[in-house]
């Protein structure tokens, strides 16, 4: 397989400036590529009536969540049919730079294929609750598991999509819920055609018959084996190379679009506001449990559809391991408690942590440690796309030299260091993780893309640094050890290349939390 270390760092695909390209294809009768606004009225008064469900919520039926021009909660179907566009003149482009030859062939057209995410089981027919595959949403907007997206650019630029989905099936929606099925796929995600899942080989076959395409598929993140068979076979047929193409999904979806950062809004305020409740109704006594219920439940009281991730609910010495997840133990008074958790809202993720005394006040040793932390995670934050902060591997170097020098000054770390690679060597001791990472549709968002990356207008990251004294240092005075403290918001970098704090609704500062137990 090609290797992609040197990938062009956005691909090309924001470098096109062109507009999407739909032609007037020639659907099979089951869907056309053309709808018409009748047709289009025809469904929604279907759904009003409740004569037709679909296989997920839509404005008609859920009004409360999805507004008439939108096709999933934030995002219209033509921004969909715009990125699909973009990724495939993307490719072509990127395909174009190596000359009239690449991977083997002279053709221009190319051919992608992505799979949705499949059902997964806790225990015999007890499913998991379900979440989509994060790029086949990005593209499709389909909520839909066991379904296909197959693209195509020919050598003119012409892109076609085309879905194939779970067929209507009355006895099986009579236990698993309505599917939407081929029949109106065109009409709800804007793609050019819809067929059963069941043609899906045999269309695949025709389609590089006629195209003789470069093909591009993520074997490894495949989670359908039926899809996966049919392109090894196709690969071994065709004598050539499955191309990966995640890296190209990647790149586009770190630039978020302007209905992508009202989204990261929503989903930020959400856990915010969630946070704030919970820590003003933190007692001793309590178990780490009780609160990870309580921010479960506080962010889905306000439309988030579950948390975005095992949440870290840490008392006392529990907060020394970063990712500690039992969260079993009972708190204790004098006690620090740290959170990290976010919540998921029409797709996209927020990602908090906050740390604060059980009772409602910092001890001496706590207070020195936590106003050290505070002060640093507001420099870094300061320090974005600054000289020391153009990048997130910057920031990190940075702020482990900073953390260094502040605990010299409290005296964890000897005075008679003064070289800046021992003092970020020092930093890191204490704080044994990178300060930042990408967010957006995942916590750890586009993990492809590299974090020595130039920030720029769109990205959405965390500044997140954090102290662990293990309980049984002896290098640091008693009265530290077994004490973890870490700060994380949420970044935005807007339009106008302002830094947001998504999460400053969310208490933070020192005196600010204590006030939160009055």
């Amino acid at each position: 397989m090609i290797a992609f270390k040197r990938l062009p760092r956005f691909c090309l695909l924001r470098a096109l400036g062109t507009k999407p390209k739909f032609s007037t294809y020639t659907a099979p009768r089951m869907c056309k590529s053309q709808i018409t606004a009748e047709e289009v009225r025809g469904v929604a008064d279907a759904l009003k009536n409740g004569l037709r469900a679909l296989g997920q919520p839509t404005s008609a039926t859920h009004p409360h969540l999805i507004r008439p021009n939108e096709l999933v909660p934030g995002v219209g179907q033509a921004e969909f049919q715009t990125r699909r566009s973009q990724l495939m003149q993307g490719l072509q482009a990127y395909a174009g730079s190596f000359g009239d030859e690449f991977n083997g062939r002279t053709s221009k057209s190319h051919m992608l294929v992505i799979g949705a995410a499949s059902k997964k089981y806790m225990s015999g027919k007890i499913p998991y609750v379900f979440r989509q595959s994060s790029d086949f949403y990005y593209l499709t907007g389909c909520l839909e598991p066991d379904s296909v997206l197959l693209l195509t650019i020919d050598d003119v630029g012409t892109v076609q999509s085309t879905l194939f989905m779970r067929p209507k099936d009355p006895h099986a929606e009579l236990w698993d819920g309505p599917r939407t099925g081929p029949d109106y796929a065109v009409q709800l995600f804007g793609v050019h055609e819809a067929q059963p899942i069941d043609n899906f080989q045999q269309t695949l076959a025709a389609r590089i018959a006629q195209l003789k395409p470069h093909l591009w598929f993520d074997l490894k993140q495949s989670e359908l084996p039926n899809v996966t068979d049919a392109m090894l076979q196709v690969c071994n047929n065709e004598r050539t190379q499955l191309l990966p193409v995640y890296t190209f999904v990647e790149n586009m979806r770190l630039i978020k679009s302007p209905a992508e950062m009202q989204l990261m809004r929503r989903t930020c305020s959400i856990a915010s506001h969630a946070f704030n409740e919970v820590m003003a109704e933190t007692r001793p006594g309590q178990s780490e449990h009780q609160l990870y219920a309580s921010i479960d439940f506080k962010c889905r009281m306000r439309s988030a559809s579950y948390l975005a991730y095992p949440p870290v609910v840490a008392a006392g010495k529990n907060a020394t391991v970063i990712h500690y997840v039992n969260n079993t133990q009972l708190l204790q008074p004098q006690e620090l408690l740290l959170m990290d958790a976010g919540c998921e809202y029409g797709g996209y993720t927020s990602d908090i942590t906050r740390t604060w005394p059980v009772s409602g006040q910092f001890t001496d040793p706590q207070r020195t440690l936590y106003d050290m932390m505070e002060q640093l995670q507001k420099e870094t934050i300061e320090l974005i796309m600054q000289p020391g902060g153009e990048t997130l591997d910057q920031m990190f170097e940075t702020t482990c030299y900073r953390l260094g020098k502040y605990l010299q000054e409290i005296g964890l770390v000897g005075k008679d260091l003064t070289d800046h690679k021992e003092l970020a060597t020092q930093g890191y001791k204490f704080c044994p993780h990178h300060v930042s990472h990408y967010l957006g549709m995942d916590v750890h968002d586009t993990p492809h893309v590299p974090r020595n990356t130039r920030l720029q207008p769109g990205m959405v990251f965390t500044v997140e640094p954090g102290i662990y004294i293990d309980e049984k240092r002896t290098d640091v005075p008693d009265e530290f050890r077994g004490i973890g403290i870490r700060i994380e918001d949420d970044i935005l970098i807007n339009e106008q290349g302002q830094i947001e704090v998504l999460t400053a609704g969310c208490v933070k500062e020192r005196r600010a939390l204590e006030d939160l137990f009055k």
